[in-house]
């Protein structure tokens, strides 16, 4: 048999939590043919993968390229990490189903100007992303803001029962269209005077479709337990597992409470399927949040739509420029988007070990400044953590980058090096693998990512993307909940 590629003699991490064994693989027609000695089989294309390791390829669980998928599919600042396949919808923003009477409200700019939502149904959006065809695979949920600006006139309120009738046709319809569940993001002003037992009666429609519900808590500051809490309750009513986005403590008056934000998380693990996101750094990255403005940490602007000029500089120096307080400065500033040094180190370190944890980027494609994770966060769980602080040996973070998360979000055939499975690869070296985007130069590709296969094709090597788009529109294919027993 001909291959159409052959990696020779890699150490092969195949997703499985398990330690690495040296072997070939042979991929044909998009797919994982044969793992083993190929010492006898030749191929189309040969690589020499010694002293290289080959992984899944990562699945950024955590994403805002909702739009950007589209507009601009070839997607280098995930592709050049080692991402194949990304999960869009989070946060209760989706690009779809969205019909808007204005500007998006806040935080849907954070996915594009109101020309970038032309999908009024999931059905719209799923055609949009396979006519792009972007590098990457893509999967999506269903944002719980974006349903709740369709149907109501104010969203400083909770939604009357024919608001929430109407919000769940939504929401069933693009489940059946493909959609992996529903996402909220609770601590946004848009969302926020929603109340529980709306978010309950919505819930109810994952059921019937095995489907997940994904959260931004509530709240991430002092009442993160009860948001936490509030997010079991969610979950066990609709019978959906609960994927907690980017836990943290944010705020100086919460660090060092992850113990207590885990053995919470631990212990609904017991009864219910449940399991978060983090990305792998001490700082966040949103709109400019009013609630948030303090002077107990840092805070950058990344982007003002009235004051672009101040991209890239501290609240604290441009508040003292313009003889103002910070609060002052920040609304003279909205909208706008800011990065908050707002988190504890050996927060982010307990989060980011813990076995119910995978890893998101949680990047905003749109920032003309970006946070530095959204070209740096897989690489910078693999060389900074795993290999330079020793965090985790490398086969975990590797597990926490694709098989974890393939499970979780039943992303079938995907996430493990398996025969049989799609052929979404990643070769990396082990000894040079980092990120090297930083917070004054966010836009830099990884080191030592040395190639990316999306569906059997080679897409990005050396440095460079190629220019071949392999990814495909991943629907939810079946009752999700796998990958939850990971205590």
């Amino acid at each position: 048999m001909k291959y159409d590629t052959l990696i020779r003699q890699a150490l092969i991490i195949d997703g499985s939590n398990t330690p690495g064994y040296l072997a070939d693989v042979g991929v044909l027609a998009g797919r994982i043919e044969a793992i083993g000695d190929l010492a006898t089989v030749t191929a189309a294309h040969e690589v020499d993968a010694r002293g290289l390791v080959l992984a899944p390829g990562f699945v950024d669980v955590h994403t805002h390229d909702d739009t950007v998928v589209i507009r601009h599919p070839q997607m280098l600042p995930k592709l050049s990490q080692g991402v194949t396949t990304v999960i869009v919808g989070n946060c209760g923003i989706s690009a779809a189903p969205v019909s808007l009477r204005g500007d998006p409200p806040d935080p849907m700019n954070l996915l594009g100007t109101r020309a970038a939502f032309t999908y009024p149904r999931f059905a719209d959006y799923r055609a949009a992303v396979e006519g792009a065809q972007p590098a990457v695979n893509v999967a999506a949920l269903i944002g719980h803001t974006a349903l709740r600006s369709n149907h109501m006139d104010d969203l400083q309120r909770t939604a009357t029962p024919d608001e929430i009738a109407a919000m769940r046709g939504q929401l069933q319809e693009s489940l059946e269209a493909g959609a992996l569940g529903l996402s909220t993001g609770l601590a946004y002003a848009s969302a926020f005077h929603a109340k529980t037992d709306e978010v309950l009666q919505l819930s109810e429609e994952l059921t019937a479709f095995g489907a997940v519900y994904t959260t931004h808590l509530r709240s991430e500051f002092e009442p993160v337990l009860e948001a936490m809490d509030e997010a079991f309750l969610i979950g066990r009513h609709a019978k959906a597992p609960v994927i907690i986005s980017h836990l943290k403590c944010a705020g100086a008056g919460n660090w060092g409470r992850s113990p207590q934000l885990l053995a919470s998380l631990e212990q609904a693990a017991k009864t219910h399927p449940v399991g978060c996101d983090c990305y792998p750094y001490a700082a966040s990255s949103s709109t400019l949040d009013l609630k948030q403005v303090t002077d107990a940490f840092r805070i950058t602007i990344t982007w003002s739509t009235p004051h672009p000029e101040v991209g890239g500089r501290d609240l604290q120096d441009i508040a003292a420029q313009w003889g103002l307080s910070l609060m002052d400065a920040a609304r003279r500033l909205q909208p706008a988007g800011a990065v908050y040094y707002g988190m504890d180190e050996a927060d982010v370190r307990r989060i980011l070990a813990h076995p119910l944890s995978m890893v998101g980027s949680d990047g905003l494609p749109e920032d003309p400044f970006p946070h530095p994770r959204l070209w740096g966060a897989f690489p910078r769980v693999l060389g900074h953590f795993s290999r330079d602080v020793g965090l985790f040996p490398l086969h975990t973070a590797v597990h926490k980058m694709t098989g974890l998360s393939a499970a979780r979000f039943g992303l079938t055939e995907r996430g493990e090096i398996r025969e049989g499975y799609w052929a979404d690869l990643v070769l990396f070296d082990p000894l040079r693998v980092r990120d090297v985007a930083d917070f004054k130069e966010p836009q830099r590709a990884a080191q030592g990512i040395e190639r990316v296969w999306v569906n059997g094709v080679l897409s990005y090597s050396e440095g460079q993307a190629n220019g071949q788009r392999s990814g495909r529109f991943l629907a939810r294919s079946g009752a999700l909940g796998g990958g939850f027993s990971s205590l």
